[in-house]
Formats: structure tokens, sequence, C-alpha cells
């Protein structure tokens, strides 16, 4: 993995596509930004579907322009340290979850399972999509199929 560059900690813009600074982090980058994304998943406040979604668009299209500017910037597409997709993809996963730290530890588990693994499509996509669309579509991806899963798990069992 890439150093961190010095720029996260002066430039907003690549400070919030680092994911705060959870990609910082010396080991799986990946994983911290998931859980930096979780942290912020429990301070969101309450929101109906339809709000929700606006919310997921809106930080999709914000992420795109994110990471597309970061990575320009500091040279490196994906930088592992870019982390804001990592955000999405979980909010995405977590998207008419049941209420309860359970859930979110499972949707945690499940968003981080597709996205390290990447079953196709979100291998394909990895590959062949550039720029900031690239960088985030293979987590939304990841987040799309560990939302299906958890929802299938609720349903299951609820």
């Amino acid at each position: 993995m890439s150093k961190t560059p010095a720029s996260v900690w002066r430039n907003p813009v690549h400070f919030l596509a680092f994911g705060l600074g959870s990609g910082a982090a010396a080991k799986a980058p990946g994983t911290f930004g998931t859980l930096a994304g979780a942290l912020i998943w429990l301070l969101l406040p309450p929101m109906g579907p339809l709000f929700y979604l606006l919310f997921l668009a809106l930080t999709f299209a914000v992420g795109i322009w994110l990471c597309g500017r970061t990575a320009e910037d500091i040279g490196v597409h994906d930088h592992g340290g870019i982390v804001w997709d990592e955000f999405v993809g979980l909010w995405l996963t977590m998207f008419l979850a049941p209420p309860g730290l359970l859930w979110l530890v499972l949707g945690f588990l499940l968003f981080r399972v597709f996205d390290i693994l990447k079953p196709w499509p979100i291998a394909w996509c990895d590959k062949h999509v550039e720029g900031g669309l690239g960088i985030m579509i293979d987590d939304v991806l990841a987040g799309l199929m560990a939302l299906a899963c958890l929802q299938l798990i609720a349903v299951s069992i609820l």
C-alpha cells in the first residue's frame, strides 16, 4: 500500500476522501474506514426510507468527486487510504436494516466480505471503471450485495 500523503492532514478534500483520517491506518485501512463509517452511521439522525435514499445518492455523488479529485491530486488511482467509498458502501448495506447493534455488526461483516472478496461484477468494475466512479462503484456493489444478504437474514429470522 502507498504511504499516506501529507496532504490528507491539510487538504479538506483529501481528509474527507481518507475517511476523516481513518484511511491513514497503517494496516487494513478499508476496515478502519468501514469502522469509521459505522460510527458515523450510529450518529445519523433517524431518516425515513426516501430521505435515506437521498442521503445515499448525495454521499455517492460527492464521493465520486472527492475520491476522483484526491486520486488525481496524489497520483494514485484508488489509493488504499481513500475510504469514503467504504463509508457509502456500509451506509448502503444498512438501508432498512433492523435496529440494533447486532445488525450493524452483521452489516459491517457482510460488507467487508464482499468488499474484500470482490465477486463478479464487483471485480470487473474494480478493474475496468476509471476515476472517481471507479473508486466508488465497487464498494456500492459490495454494499448492494451485503444489503441483499442482510435483508434476507432479517426476513428469515424476524
